[in-house]
């Protein structure tokens, strides 16, 4: 398993946060087997791009909300990473206050291992 769930689209309430704000976030690890995706597609040209961060964060960003991390920019970073045998990666980890509401359900969310 690479991911804790595959899911598609983003449960927790809207951050507002720009790109200029993500980069005042120093970057952490974070263990591959704790994120849960929000997007269910991964465009290979990016995956296989060694320059797909030239014009983005260098960092994936990352929604911590009700104990979950959800991997909201640099999905193709992560599998990336999962390709190279690493189990975590350093990302930029913002945490949204559990009391926030949660904005619309997760449609399809599933577990990664299973098919």
């Amino acid at each position: 398993m690479i991911f804790k769930l595959v899911g598609d689209g983003r449960p927790y309430p809207d951050h507002g946060l720009r790109q200029r704000d993500w980069a005042q976030i120093p970057p952490r690890q974070v263990r591959l087997d704790q994120l849960v995706t929000t997007k269910r597609v991964l465009a290979l040209d990016l995956l296989l791009d060694e320059s797909s961060t030239f014009y983005g964060d260098l960092f994936p960003h990352v929604v911590q909300w009700n104990g979950e991390f959800y991997l909201e920019d640099g999905l193709h970073r992560a599998v990336r990473a999962a390709l190279q045998q690493r189990t975590s990666i350093h990302a930029r980890v913002y945490t949204i206050d559990s009391s926030a509401r949660p904005a619309a359900t997760v449609s399809g969310e599933r577990d990664a291992g299973s098919s």
